[in-house]
């Protein structure tokens, strides 16, 4: 095709195909469309590669552009990978209970920061201080917008302008350059580092309290561990000591396990409750890890110790709305009953699935694969591993079992990237040069999404050829 002879802009608009699709759309997003359609034919021309796209090809063309901004950006998705704290792909998926009151506070007026007795104005922590109160012995709750926000407002109302020391074996950098020296420069405080990598002892942080000492801070290893001849000391005897000092000591608990996981048959992880009852000032923790909430940062302790944090300019700078506190109210609820919080509570349901089911589903999924797509795929099921991810539980796999699928006709790198371009969008691992399939992370009324996926995938790789 001739650059002349390019179809304009109108015509495209005029087609059958583009009337139809454009039906209740604005005009103007239309006409982009057409016209990223044509320029997307000239950039192929001028390039040199064979053109000879026909106005029915340019209008499905225009249509699929159109389609593509008029779709959302933010999307639910399908995540087949296996990892269930998945931080690309938002963390913790929200229990039933968490969408029903995010759908009920959206959907009009809230008391968010109201009295509905007194009509006054409260602090809109009061909608879950009651629950971590009766959940962990808390006596005063502020909730940020993530945990690193907790980090930087405990840190900038304990310490601004004075030292907080931490070991050197609790040096965390976690995703998106989270560094502790780092954030306890931005809080405004001087870090004094004490111990070894592997090897701190109480006397270390005793030796390096002075005057200006503000704050003992604790780090749990949460995406990390380190073995072998290693030691820290226990967080009771670092409380024991700083209040020996009149200081304050908290602990920065990472993915914020509000119980002991050990009797869902899961290792141990240092719980909420736990910091709490050994003498830490303030413990704060993320809200969309093991708590299996929205994403915030939850800082629990003392009211004498958090008030100051309520009136610090950076609380108004970090704290939540509506939403974050309906879905987390809803998920505290879940904890008041831990017979049925993992059925309820859909991080601990991942957690807790044993492998034989997941191998049934398995072997349902990949023979309805091959009913779908015949031939021209290859399903087999196959052990893996789960990653419990968002620095959980670091060092510890599940045991699973995977759909392996491999195309004749398409790479697996190509057929998962196909499966991310789907609607909804469909994220899985590859692996020797097969897409893995992980049903621990598929809910069950989205297995038909990847059956239906791979069906038009290779039907269309048919096609093409």
């Amino acid at each position: 095709m001739k650059l002349h002879a390019l179809p304009r802009v109108d015509e495209i608009l005029s087609h059958p195909r583009m009337l139809e699709a454009a039906a209740g759309v604005p005009r103007h997003l239309a006409r982009d469309a057409a016209r990223d359609a044509i320029q997307a034919v000239r950039s192929r021309a001028l390039a040199g590669e064979p053109v000879d796209d026909g106005l029915d090809d340019m209008a499905a063309a225009a249509v699929a552009a159109l389609r593509g901004k008029m779709m959302r950006s933010l999307r639910r998705c399908v995540n087949a990978t296996g990892v269930i704290l998945h931080t690309g792909l938002g963390r913790a998926p929200l229990s039933e209970a968490a969408r029903q009151a995010l759908t009920e506070v959206a959907s009009g007026y809230s008391n968010v920061q109201a009295d509905v007795g007194s009509g006054e104005r409260m602090p809109r922590e009061v909608h879950v201080e009651h629950l971590l109160r009766e959940l962990t012995s808390a006596e005063a709750t502020v909730v940020v917008n993530n945990n690193a926000a907790a980090t930087v407002l405990v840190l900038n109302t304990l310490a601004a302008g004075r030292e907080v020391i931490v070991s050197r074996g609790e040096m965390v950098e976690i995703g998106g350059a989270f560094r502790i020296p780092d954030i306890i420069a931005l809080s405004g405080c001087r870090l004094v580092e004490v111990g070894c990598t592997n090897r701190t002892h109480l006397r270390d942080y005793r030796r390096a309290i002075t005057p200006n000492t503000a704050l003992l801070l604790a780090v749990h290893q949460s995406n990390y561990r380190i073995t072998g001849f290693a030691s820290q000391p226990a967080l009771a005897d670092l409380t024991a000591l700083a209040h020996e000092h009149s200081i304050p000591c908290a602990h920065d608990l990472g993915s914020g396990a509000l119980l002991d996981l050990a009797q869902f048959g899961l290792p141990h992880e240092p719980s909420v409750p736990e910091s709490l009852a050994a003498g830490a000032d303030a413990v704060f923790f993320s809200g969309d890890k093991l708590l299996g909430g929205p994403q915030c940062g939850i800082i629990l302790g003392k009211p004498a110790v958090l008030d100051g944090m309520r009136s610090n300019p950076f609380y108004r700078t970090f704290r939540v709305d509506k939403l974050t506190l309906a879905a987390l109210e809803a998920t505290l609820r879940l904890f008041r009953d831990t017979a049925a919080l993992a059925e309820q509570h859909q991080v601990m349901r991942f957690l807790t699935a044993p492998p034989e089911r997941i191998r049934e589903r398995a072997e349902a999924l990949a023979e309805r694969l091959r009913e779908a797509c015949s031939d021209r795929v290859q399903t087999s099921v196959a052990p893996g591993e789960s990653e419990i991810g968002g620095g959980s539980l670091a060092g510890h796999s599940l045991p699973t079992f995977v759909v392996r699928v491999r195309s004749h006709q398409i790479a697996a790198g190509d057929l998962a990237s196909r499966l991310r371009l789907g609607d909804p969008p469909i994220f899985a691992r590859v692996h020797e040069d097969a897409v893995l399939i992980d049903p621990r992370t598929v809910l069950p009324d989205e297995e038909a999404h990847i059956v239906s996926a791979l069906h038009q995938i290779t039907s269309a790789s048919d096609t093409e050829r």
